[in-house]
């Protein structure tokens, strides 16, 4: 069976709440980006033992640590945001999450995606090879998410980036409304990209303008990719991601009722196709 997850913060700042309607609709994980306002790198301890506990009172794990690793532009010093990586692998260990999830950098200021195609590989593969040096010994993997303005934009520049680096610690996540907004397929990005995959986003968008809306309602394809995710031996999870009120650079909101409509219709969608969801 596949099971929910969710970026609780989608629903209310407020851990509590947060909790409370991921329990309410079965998701058992958090893909944790942040609770009262404060992203995840920047929970003091005081907070982040908090939201542990509450956790596992409530039963409840972390997926995978929504970090904006990597959303930045390429001509800002590394160096500070390294640090900041430092924290992202203190964070995942810290809340016993699997992922980290990773960007693969902006174009400098006044040039275009093509220009970091073509004149920043170099070093978008030396920022991923220094991070992954720093991983060496942790039980962690970056997963690294296609976003609209990063290196990793669309599929065959994603392929590049997970074929050139060639670790087992660099995986994909995969997400449908993401290409979408970014003029491609997801169908077509799939097969390129499913060898990769180790995390599924639940998030769906419209070819024509680019709307998010409920699964299964755009032009994701999702159903027939996580139909033969699952058939080829997918087990992980779909972390529902809906953006249905707002979404920006560094988070997403839906409020609990368009949250719920999320979740039901990703469990259509998976009912519908015979993909088997936990409860």
């Amino acid at each position: 069976m596949l099971k929910l997850a969710a970026f609780a913060d989608e629903i209310s700042p407020e851990l509590d709440l947060q909790i409370a309607h991921c329990r309410q609709n079965g998701i058992t994980h958090f893909e944790l980006r942040s609770v009262a306002g404060k992203n995840v790198l920047d929970f003091d301890k005081a907070l982040r033992a908090e939201i542990k506990r509450k956790l596992t009172d409530n039963g409840l794990g972390v997926a995978c640590l929504g970090s904006p690793i990597g959303k930045v532009k390429l001509n800002e010093p590394f160096a500070p945001h390294f640090e900041r990586f430092k924290i992202a692998v203190e964070m995942a260990e810290f809340f016993d999450a699997p992922f980290i999830r990773v960007f693969s950098y902006y174009p400098m200021e006044g040039t275009t995606h093509n220009h970091l195609v073509h004149r920043c590989r170099d070093e978008v593969l030396r920022r991923f090879e220094k991070k992954l040096n720093y991983l060496k010994g942790h039980q962690l993997v970056l997963a690294h998410e296609n976003e609209a303005g990063i290196y990793g934009e669309d599929g065959q520049h994603c392929l590049d980036l997970l074929q050139t680096i060639n670790s087992p610690q660099l995986r994909a996540v995969f997400d449908f409304a993401n290409f979408v907004q970014a003029g491609e397929n997801p169908l077509d990005n799939w097969p390129l990209l499913k060898p990769y995959s180790v995390h599924i986003h639940v998030k769906d968008a419209l070819l024509a303008n680019g709307q998010v809306v409920p699964a299964g309602q755009g032009d994701g394809q999702l159903a027939a990719i996580i139909k033969d995710a699952y058939a080829s031996g997918y087990r992980g999870f779909l972390s529902l991601e809906p953006h249905l009120a707002a979404h920006g650079q560094f988070s997403g909101f839906s409020g609990a009722n368009l949250f719920q409509v999320a979740v039901k219709a990703i469990r259509q969608l998976c009912n519908a196709n015979g993909i088997p969801l936990a409860s």
